[in-house]
């Protein structure tokens, strides 16, 4: 962790004085909501709109594991943006790395993986991951 950055520029903001608690800095509840943005922006690229979602194949991905890493403080007008990748592409699931990037300095703030299982929303089970968006998660998937 640290410097490297790479994947799909997922979310982009600036901080709000709002989202800074009594210590200063960026409420931890507000990298996570970055976070969710971020996979419904890349649902979209994979094929998986919001339209989609609400009266098309009813499938969404579901955050069951999340592991994080905080590395800098944001703070109040800091300029940030998400870049997201595809670490594994399972049967049921993908693992999404995202990092929070402050654009002053580039330097990663925060730092997150998550595994998902692609949920369908009527029968609230996990899925198989549609061939369509497989093929098109292919392209974020990271090296190595």
């Amino acid at each position: 962790m640290g410097e490297k950055t790479m994947g799909f520029l997922s979310f982009r903001s600036v901080v709000d004085p709002s989202s800074c608690d009594f210590l200063g800095h960026m409420n931890v509840s507000r990298y996570f909501f970055a976070c969710s943005d971020a996979v419904f922006a890349v649902q979209g690229e994979l094929g998986l709109t919001a339209d989609d979602m609400r009266s098309g194949r009813r499938l969404s991905f579901a955050v069951v594991r999340a592991e994080s890493d905080f590395l800098a403080e944001l703070t109040a007008g800091d300029a940030i943006s998400m870049e997201t990748e595809i670490l594994e592409i399972g049967g049921k699931s993908m693992t999404f790395r995202h990092r929070l990037i402050r654009a002053a300095d580039r330097k990663v703030a925060f730092e997150t993986v998550f595994k998902c299982v692609l949920l369908n929303l009527e029968s609230r089970r996990a899925e198989t991951v549609p061939d369509d968006v497989r093929e098109k998660a292919l392209a974020y998937l990271a090296a190595g």
